[in-house]
């Protein structure tokens, strides 16, 4: 019997895992798949909101937080694991904005480093960026991860804890319910017990609390993105314009996305899709004009009510906590939500007001069938 079971093995999952067996918990990690192949695979990893100032505070709290912590956790995994995340702070570029005097108002007021930059200077920084643009925001000191490399670093992180139990091709179907709380969780291998359960099952989570006569209102958005391949030098920075963006990975490795679509759990590529991604890649960057994409996927966000997670016991059940739905912010708000987590389950005083991410009030109870 562990501690604690957590369902579902994506990026929050993971480091929910490793951040409570670092405590010396007991922790049983269980994944339908691998761990890691969801959206934290499909994802960009860039470590900010694309569009910061349109969140509420809740969101940016969470934000604030991770954005400083992510150097010393890509150290801290390279050194224990010998997987790097590839932690590249390159900063970001956002182009032409409808609402850049919001933006900048935003950074006054919360003390970031956003500042309007000549057009004409943002071409001798990013010489590849196309000519099309007339103005330009930057913030310095924006990072993007590589989130497949984040996810097997911390995949082997677990592996390397002692009190770490990693379960992948393991189904979750239900929960098991015992003197008014949760004790564990059926799956197609057998039940598993535990003193509590997390569930960090992304896109998935609404599906398992259903059956608990539990509404929770985190939906699947699905998100295409294409890759290229190009020289190491070829972006410096990344950019992001009309609601596309290009992240340069450190080997020249190009990600352009994405889209925002609503098609249940489909997560087939589309031509159309791939059509829309290479014009807007050949827009922000001319020379990929006639390249074809080396890869092209798609991935399922688990969307929330407006991007705000679910970190929290679920009232009338104890023992169940959720850690879910950070809907296209879970590369970005993952160390902030799971040391939330951490601190709210072992009764420490919490980083930040862990009111707005309750559960309490935000779920619905449906008539179970």
């Amino acid at each position: 019997m562990s501690d604690v079971l957590v369902v579902g093995g994506g990026v929050v999952g993971l480091l929910s895992a490793w951040s409570l067996g670092q405590e010396g918990l007991r922790v049983t990690l269980v994944e339908r798949g691998e761990t890691g192949r969801e959206a934290s695979w499909a994802g960009g990893g860039i470590v900010s909101p694309l569009y910061p100032w349109r969140y509420g505070r809740a969101v940016a709290n969470l934000a604030h937080w991770s954005q400083d912590f992510y150097p010393s956790l890509g150290l801290r995994l390279l050194e224990d694991t010998g997987v790097d995340p590839e932690v590249h702070v390159t900063g970001l570029y956002w182009l032409d904005l409808d609402d850049q005097a919001e933006a900048l108002a935003w950074a006054r007021a919360n003390g970031r480093p956003l500042h309007e930059v000549d057009i004409s200077a943002v071409h001798d920084a990013v010489p590849a960026l196309g000519a099309g643009f007339s103005r330009a925001v930057y913030m310095p000191g924006v990072a993007n991860v590589r989130n497949p490399r984040l996810t097997r670093s911390l995949r082997e992180a677990l592996l390397r804890l002692p009190n770490v139990e990693l379960r992948e091709a393991c189904e979750v179907r239900g929960f098991i319910a015992q003197a008014g709380g949760i004790r564990g969780v059926r799956t197609d291998q057998g039940e598993l017990y535990a003193d509590a359960v997390v569930l960090a099952a992304g896109a998935w989570s609404g599906e398992l609390l259903a059956g608990l006569g539990l509404e929770l209102p985190v939906a699947p958005v699905k998100g295409q993105m294409i890759l290229y391949r190009c020289a190491a030098d070829f972006l410096s920075s990344m950019v992001l314009a009309k609601g596309r963006y290009a992240i340069p990975r450190r080997d020249g490795h190009i990600l352009v996305g994405s889209t925002l679509e609503h098609a249940g759990f489909d997560k087939t590529p589309s031509d159309d899709a791939l059509a829309s991604l290479r014009a807007s890649a050949e827009e922000l960057l001319p020379a990929l004009v006639g390249q074809a994409p080396v890869r092209h996927w798609a991935g399922l966000r688990p969307g929330s009510p407006e991007g705000i997670p679910f970190i929290g016991p679920v009232p009338g059940h104890a023992g169940l906590w959720l850690n879910t739905g950070h809907y296209r912010n879970g590369l970005v708000l993952a160390p902030a939500s799971c040391r939330l987590l951490l601190d709210l389950m072992l009764k420490r005083e919490p980083i930040i007001d862990p009111q707005p991410y309750a559960p309490q009030g935000r779920l619905v109870a449906t008539p179970l069938a």
